[in-house]
């Protein structure tokens, strides 16, 4: 999400990140940007500290003091350039933080690294988890050396769980991280999808990776 006042730069950045392959979300003020992010909570935000109606330092308290949106990294931008000020950005919740003008460049590498953190698979990453491989790009599975034959949605529910291994996710985050805020199905998809993942997992053997939390959702590992 791109949470930008000034309709200029907020298109270079919205051209430059989905040049790069990501999905982006725009809002010119505070307000927009917070209703935005309960709607449909993103990856990463880009975020102005100088925006009408919520300034940009109020939308990061806010989002980092909330469980659910707490882990979303936010880069900052600001015309402001003193250490006071960095430090003030940084203190309330800030994952970085860059001062106008800046490098499109350097904010895309940026973005990359903080992504590389939370998300690795928006990045391209082969992420792996004990004998499981997952790569990204390739839409590729591998057990102990056999590729598997997983659907799009169970590929999508396997790179959440190995994106983040051993976090127990609870029916309804796995409904918006997979499946979107924008269609709506039964929480018991969710177990109808996890049975076929299982069962894609163990295809050539193997003990059940995925474990069932009672009451609270799935977890790997």
């Amino acid at each position: 999400m791109v949470v930008e006042d000034e309709p200029a730069q907020r298109e270079v950045l919205t051209y430059n990140l989905e040049a790069e392959g990501f999905r982006v979300a725009q809002a010119d003020n505070g307000e927009e940007a917070l209703l935005l992010v309960a709607e449909e909570t993103p990856d990463l935000i880009v975020l102005d500290w100088m925006l009408p109606n919520v300034s940009g330092i109020e939308v990061c308290r806010r989002l980092k003091s909330k469980p659910e949106t707490r882990a979303v990294p936010i880069i900052m931008l600001s015309a402001r350039s003193e250490e006071v000020d960095l430090v003030r950005g940084l203190e309330t919740g800030a994952d970085d933080y860059m001062v106008k003008p800046y490098s499109v460049v350097e904010l895309m590498a940026r973005v990359r690294t903080q992504l590389r953190r939370t998300r690795p698979s928006s990045v391209g990453e082969v992420l792996e988890f004990e004998d499981i491989t997952l790569d990204p790009e390739t839409h590729r599975v591998i057990r102990g050396g056999q590729n598997l034959k997983l659907g799009p949605t169970e590929f999508r529910l396997l790179t959440t769980f190995m994106e983040k291994p051993g976090r127990v996710w609870p029916r309804d985050q796995l409904l918006d991280r997979v499946w979107g805020r924008d269609i709506y199905v039964d929480t018991r998809t969710v177990d109808v999808h996890v049975g076929r993942l299982r069962k894609a997992l163990c295809a050539h053997g193997g003990e059940d990776p995925i474990r069932t939390v009672r009451g609270a959702g799935y977890a790997l590992g």
